[in-house]
Parts: C-alpha cells; sequence; structure tokens
C-alpha cells in the first residue's frame, strides 16, 4: 500500500471561511453534514457530553497503534467529524445550557438531531434560540420530520433503509432483503442537509433572513429510490431485488473469470456490439434477441448465461484491459486493499494521513470537493472537549476562574 499523502496547506481561504456553525449532531447523519462544512471552511463547534463524547467515539473498530493494540481513537468518529472543534457542555444543566444559547447568539447556523422536540426542555429548540438570534438558520435532522404519526420515533439507518423501501430493491431475487454496507440514509442525510444548508444560507446572504430547515432521514431515503418509486407510482408493480443486475439496462451484471468475478456493463448498442467482439461472438449485435437494450433486457437470462460462458476462462485483468482498449465498461469488485493500491486511488490522492492531538497521525480520507480557487482544508478530528476552554474564552469571554469553576461543576 502507497504511503498515505500529507495534505497541501490551502493557499486560500475556504469557500465558507467566515461561517460560524453550532454543531448539536451526533452518530452520522448530522455529523456528515457539518463535516462537509468544515471542509468547505466553516467554523464549526461542536458539542459533546463531558466524559462521553459522540456515541461514535465507542464504537468499534479503533485505530490500532505501533503495538497493534487498540487506540480510543474510533474509525467511525473519525471517518464523519474531520475540521471540527469540539467542546464538552452538559447541556441537562442550566448552567450548560445557558452557554450553549450564548454560543448561538455567535452563530450564523445551528444543527441538531435530536428527537423532534427534544430541546425544549433545555432552551435550545429554534424558537428559543431564535429569540435571541432571530436571522440565524437552525436546521433539525431527525429520522422522521417534526411532525406526523412517527416523529417521537428514534431513527437509526439500518431501520430507515427497511421502512424505506431502499431493501426491497437489495439483494437476489427469492432470498432475504440486504442492507447497504455503509449506512447509505445517514450519508444521503447528511448530504440533503449540507445542500438544504447552503440553500438557506445563500438566502440569508440575499434577505438578511434566517430559517428553519425541517430534514428528515425518511425524505432522504424515500427520495434515493428515484425511478424505482417512480415506476411504481406510475401504476407498476411495486420493483424487486434484482441482484447484481440492471434491471432497466443490459448486460449489466457480474460475471465470472478464470480468477474471480468483475464487472460488464454495456449502456448502448455500440458498447454491446463492441463486448461481443471482445468477448469472441460478434453476431450477438445481430442477434434479433438483443439487437436494443429493450430486447436485450427482455431476453436477460440467455444473454447472460452466453456472457458467462464466455468470460469464464478469461483472467480479471485481461479482461479489464480488453474491454477498455475497446471502449466497453468493465471493472473488477475490489477489497479495499486493492481499492488504495488502485493507481487511479493513489493519483486522485484518496488517502491521507492527518496530525491528531494524540501526536499520533490519523488516516482520513480526501473529500470530494475540488475547488480550484477555494481548496478543501483538512485538520484531523478533535479529542473530546479539546477545544473547550479556547473557544469559550475567545468567544465569551469566560477566564480561567469561570473555566475551572464550570468544570468543578460538571458543566464542562
Amino acid at each position: 500500500m502507497a504511503a498515505a499523502q500529507q495534505p497541501c496547506p490551502p493557499t486560500m481561504p475556504g469557500i465558507l471561511d467566515g461561517l460560524k456553525v453550532l454543531d448539536l449532531t451526533r452518530i452520522v447523519a448530522g455529523p456528515w453534514c457539518t463535516q462537509l462544512l468544515a471542509d468547505m471552511g466553516a467554523t464549526v463547534l461542536k458539542i459533546e457530553k463531558p466524559g462521553e463524547g459522540d456515541d461514535t467515539r465507542r464504537m468499534t473498530p479503533f485505530m490500532l497503534d505501533a503495538q497493534g493494540q487498540p487506540t480510543a481513537e474510533s474509525a467511525v468518529y473519525l471517518a464523519v467529524n474531520r475540521g471540527k472543534q469540539s467542546l464538552t457542555i452538559d447541556i441537562a444543566t442550566p448552567e450548560g445550557a445557558a452557554l450553549v444559547r450564548q454560543l448561538a447568539a455567535r452563530c450564523d447556523v445551528l444543527i441538531e438531531n435530536y428527537k423532534a422536540g427534544g430541546l425544549k426542555k433545555y432552551g435550545l429548540d429554534e424558537p428559543s434560540i431564535r429569540a435571541i438570534k432571530p436571522d440565524i438558520v437552525y436546521c433539525s435532522l431527525t429520522g422522521f420530520g417534526s411532525d406526523g404519526p412517527y416523529a417521537a420515533r428514534p431513527a437509526y439507518d439500518f431501520v430507515m433503509q427497511g421502512l424505506s423501501g431502499l431493501m426491497s430493491t437489495i439483494g437476489h431475487p427469492g432470498q432475504a432483503p440486504v442492507r447497504t454496507g455503509v449506512p447509505i440514509t445517514d450519508v444521503l442525510t447528511g448530504l440533503y442537509t449540507t445542500i438544504a444548508v447552503l440553500g438557506a444560507v445563500h438566502h440569508h446572504h440575499k434577505t438578511g433572513e434566517g430559517q428553519h430547515l425541517d430534514m428528515a432521514m425518511l425524505d432522504a431515503a424515500v427520495a434515493t429510490n428515484g425511478h424505482l418509486a417512480l415506476s411504481y407510482l406510475m401504476g407498476h408493480p411495486p420493483p424487486q431485488p434484482a441482484g447484481n443486475s440492471n434491471p432497466i439496462a443490459a448486460p449489466a451484471n457480474v460475471f465470472a473469470c478464470a480468477d474471480g468475478h468483475l464487472i460488464l456493463s454495456a449502456g448502448n448498442n455500440g458498447q454491446f456490439a463492441a463486448m461481443a467482439t471482445v468477448l469472441g461472438h460478434p453476431e450477438w449485435a445481430t442477434d434479433e434477441r438483443f439487437a436494443t437494450n429493450a430486447q436485450r433486457v427482455r431476453n436477460r437470462p440467455a444473454l447472460d448465461a452466453a456472457i458467462g460462458q464466455a468470460t469464464a476462462p478469461w483472467a480479471k485483468a485481461d479482461l479489464v484491459a480488453a474491454c477498455e482498449a475497446a471502449g466497453v465498461p468493465a471493472g473488477p469488485i475490489q477489497q479495499m486493499d486493492a481499492v488504495f493500491a488502485d493507481p487511479q486511488v493513489q493519483h486522485r490522492g484518496l488517502q491521507m494521513s492527518l496530525p491528531h492531538a494524540s501526536g499520533v497521525d490519523v488516516p482520513s480520507l480526501r473529500s470530494p470537493l475540488r475547488f480550484s480557487a477555494t481548496p478543501v482544508a483538512y485538520s484531523a478530528p478533535p479529542q473530546l472537549g479539546q477545544h473547550t476552554d479556547a473557544v469559550l474564552a475567545a468567544e465569551l469571554g469566560l477566564d480561567e476562574a469561570a473555566l475551572a469553576h464550570l468544570r468543578q461543576q460538571r458543566v464542562l
């Protein structure tokens, strides 16, 4: 594996430089959003519970030290909290809630993912914060939205994948439904929330007005069904699992080679003819069963069987190379070790390491955001409470005695 790249220092301020975000989120969906905002240069103040922090700090797997022993650094936490500042404040105490309200008054955006109505008892709900900061962009990210029969329910990605219909389309026909390997509804909700926040910030720049964003994992997950949902709404039967095949295009599947499996996909007639030639069967292009995409979809079992017979003698690398030369989309199914050894992944610098407050560099992934004039600025995820004293001193003017008192009262 190639050595992880160190990020180059940015030469310009980030695109969101000057935007201050109060982050009351935890787990994945909310932190995914706030990490993106931090990547783009926003100052993100992450509020964590003293002594515990974000739940993901305790989730396996943990980074290993030089002796191969687990450290306190969780892969889940490191994956979604880059570039933030961690403050430990107990919002369940009146003093802690008051500190957070004071910080909110100095921020442009507040993002929280508590249960609907869960922050009202602390005076940190949207009406309470808007009373002290009328133009704030206040974003609530919940499982089911701020109202409705499910509003009070807790939500996790796995449950949402099933409820939203996503899992009903994943897996092989006749077998049990399968979840995705990553928490896809969390990730997509985080992405949608980032878009919503940026839109609300733009609206604020134009009008001076803040607003409330009501973001729900259910909404994001159902929206992700896209054309599969619209097919049903047009009157077709509910879509079923299709394994690795693409229900709307053929050929598009996983095929066996002599040394493993690879993906072959031909999206148009030209690519199909080229693939047929590579596999030694140019006559497929004129076979009436396979002449158009609609006919190939209709006759998918026969086509896939024929392709499977033709790919069986090939070595994966040889067939991928031959397809590439012919302009046919094809690729291996790589495990993570192969992903980070892949020359294109290495060329793009997608593996990184960041200096961490623990004194040991931690792994990270390069952001997909690539700006020519305002590059992403990278810094490691914070240790628990790493920035508490500095931020409270700078933002609220608290001196050492005040901080010591709050710590003695277990507010910090």
